[in-house]
This record gives C-alpha cells, sequence and structure tokens, in this order.
C-alpha cells in the first residue's frame, strides 16, 4: 500500500495555489511536482510550498513515473485534452469545475479514466462544506419527506473574475458565469435532490456589466489581454425540469442590483415534510408551538471538508468519491442544453 500520494498540480494561478495549499496540509500526500507555463507564478509558487520541480510542458510531467496523481487547474478549454493525457499516462485526476466545456468531451474524460481504471474526480468543493453535509444527513433520513422543488443561486454585486482574463473570453472558458459560479449551486442543488436525471431546460442569458466594463473584481492571476473582447453571459436564469417530475430553478449573475438582504449564493429544498436551506445550513418544519426553523450543528460530518483530502484518501483506499464522473457529465449535459435554450430562447431536451 503507498503511503503517501505523490501528486502533481498543472496550472498554478489562483485555484492551483488553493490546491497546493491543501496538499501540503494533507498528512497522506505529497506535492512534488507542478506544470505551469508563466515562470513567475511558477517560481513564486515553488518557493511558497516548497515544490521541487515544475515542468513548462505538463506532456514531461505526465511522464514522470514517480506521480501518482495530478490536479487540473487550467482554462476550461483545457480541461478535457489535459484530462485525458493524463488518463492515458495511468494517472489519478482531480479536475476542476467545469468538467469540460461540452458534454461530448466530458464523455470522453469519463470513458477514458473507466479504461485506464484509475479515479476521477471533479472538484466541487462545495459538496464538502460542512452545512452543505448537515442538509444532505437530514434530506437521507427523509425529514424533508418528497423533495419536490429547489432552487439554486450565486448573484454577486460586483464579482466578474478580471475583466480580460481568460475567464471573460469564450474561446477559453466556453461560457461565462453559468460555468465559472453556475456550476457550482447547480451541482449542490441535485447532489442533495439526489437526481441528476434532467429532462428539459428553458434558459435566458445577458451580459449587461461586463461589456461595458462594470462588476469586476480581483480573482485570479491569470494574464489580463485589455483589447479581448467580453463575450460571454454575466446572468443566467433557467428553469430546469427532471424526469422525476420535480423541478430546479438556477439562478446565476456575477454582476447586479441585488438587495444586501439576500442571501448571495446558496441552495433552498421544498419537501412535503419540510424544507431546507443553504447557507447557512437550515431546515423549516411545523412544530407543536409553531412553525420552526432549525440552525442544524453536529460535532463531526461524514467526509472531510477539503475536496483534496478526500480525493487522496479515496485513491488510496480505493473508495468510490462523492463527487462521481457520473454525476459532473449529467450537470454537463444539463449546461450545454442551458446555453442551447439562452441562445435559441426555446425549451431544449437535454441529451
Amino acid at each position: 500500500m503507498v503511503e503517501k500520494l505523490r501528486c502533481a498540480v498543472i496550472g498554478v494561478g489562483g485555484i492551483g495555489l488553493d490546491h497546493l495549499n491543501s496538499l501540503i496540509h494533507t498528512h497522506r500526500a505529497a506535492a512534488v511536482a507542478i506544470s505551469e507555463i508563466n515562470t513567475v507564478r511558477a517560481r513564486e509558487a515553488m518557493e511558497r510550498y516548497k515544490i521541487p520541480r515544475n515542468y513548462a510542458d505538463y506532456h514531461d510531467l505526465l511522464d514522470q513515473p514517480d506521480i501518482d496523481a495530478v490536479i487540473i487547474a487550467l482554462p476550461n478549454h483545457l480541461h478535457a485534452k489535459v484530462a485525458i493525457d493524463a488518463l492515458k499516462a495511468r494517472k489519478h485526476v482531480l479536475l476542476e469545475k467545469p468538467m469540460a466545456t461540452n458534454a461530448k468531451d466530458a464523455a470522453r474524460i469519463l470513458e477514458t479514466a473507466k479504461n485506464a481504471k484509475r479515479v476521477l474526480m471533479v472538484a466541487q468543493n462545495f459538496r464538502f462544506n460542512r452545512h452543505a453535509q448537515l442538509v444532505r444527513q437530514i434530506v437521507q433520513r427523509g425529514e424533508l419527506g418528497e423533495i419536490y422543488h429547489g432552487r439554486a443561486f450565486w448573484l454577486r454585486r460586483s464579482g466578474i473574475p478580471r475583466i480580460g482574463s481568460w475567464f471573460t473570453q469564450k474561446q477559453q472558458a466556453g461560457g461565462g458565469c453559468a460555468y465559472d459560479i453556475g456550476v457550482h449551486m447547480l451541482d449542490l442543488c441535485l447532489h442533495l435532490m439526489g437526481d441528476f436525471e434532467a429532462e428539459s431546460v428553458s434558459a435566458s442569458m445577458a451580459a449587461k456589466f461586463g461589456p461595458r466594463g462594470l462588476g469586476e473584481y480581483e480573482w485570479g492571476r491569470s494574464e489580463i489581454d485589455p483589447a479581448k473582447l467580453f463575450d460571454v453571459e454575466d446572468f443566467c436564469s433557467a428553469f430546469i425540469r427532471l424526469k422525476s417530475g420535480r423541478t430546479v430553478i438556477l439562478e446565476v449573475a456575477w454582476a447586479g442590483h441585488f438587495s444586501p438582504d439576500i442571501r448571495e449564493q446558496g441552495v433552498d429544498l421544498l419537501g412535503t415534510s419540510g424544507g431546507a436551506s443553504l447557507f447557512p445550513g437550515r431546515f423549516y418544519r411545523p412544530g407543536p408551538n409553531g412553525y420552526e426553523c432549525t440552525l442544524l450543528s453536529a460535532p463531526k460530518v461524514p467526509y472531510p471538508e477539503d475536496r483534496v483530502h478526500h480525493f487522496v484518501q479515496c485513491v488510496l483506499e480505493d473508495k468510490k468519491p462523492l463527487v462521481q464522473p457520473e454525476e459532473s457529465l449529467k450537470v454537463q449535459q444539463i449546461l450545454d442544453a442551458v446555453y442551447a435554450s439562452a441562445a435559441s430562447g426555446r425549451e431544449v431536451q437535454v441529451k
């Protein structure tokens, strides 16, 4: 049995550094290398986290026999290619969200992982949030009864991740706020409902702030090109009908004039016996003294609160990850339908 999982991070921008920080605090893992084409970012990451090696070409990193697993933290359009190359090189893969920029590529990643018999997990960190795990426990105990509707939302007032970076360019990002933050809440909502089988989507998108140079905030370390157009959405709303008859509403914005009194991000679940909401985790139901609202709390939760810790544990102990790649593929299929519906102005069947 391997005592420590020897890991490398491909891409050390903002998220890549976060993964490195998790690795050095995971006692069963060792961060042995990075792959980064930007020499300044590479040097800073190596010095901060005492990483001995950098490979400007990720293919050279994948050729190293002393690397067991890789964490991929690259612009969205590179996810499929690099993940498939890594899996073919017999590396376990923790892949940043979204899984890909289309369901066809996501399916190719999944098939490659199965053929290589390697662990593949998309880094949906909100599933590991303590409050999310507590809500999942009451759902699994049946305390909400039959869940018939979910609302997933992330509504920033000024949160476009650096206009001119790859985040705001369709060619590199594939999409805007729906891919960046919408995927988080959509995945979490479906996970809590225990239902990823979608039938149809009706969606709308807009770009109201980014094209005017408004709504920006500092995020990440990717290069800025002022000449690049803002050609992705900064607002998205979608109505998703599941095959079970349940429904989900998704609302996402990088920027907008929202009331300061509302939660910026969260999930609301409606059940026949009670309701639940995030964040924080709350449980609502009728009680003997009127309607009760309980703030959920527990000394322990079933899973580590860090996705990297969980991924390492799954590889070393041959366990199924909490984020199953089949579910991530279904989320990608829904996102494909969201973009197709917004483009056509019509309801779209999920393929």
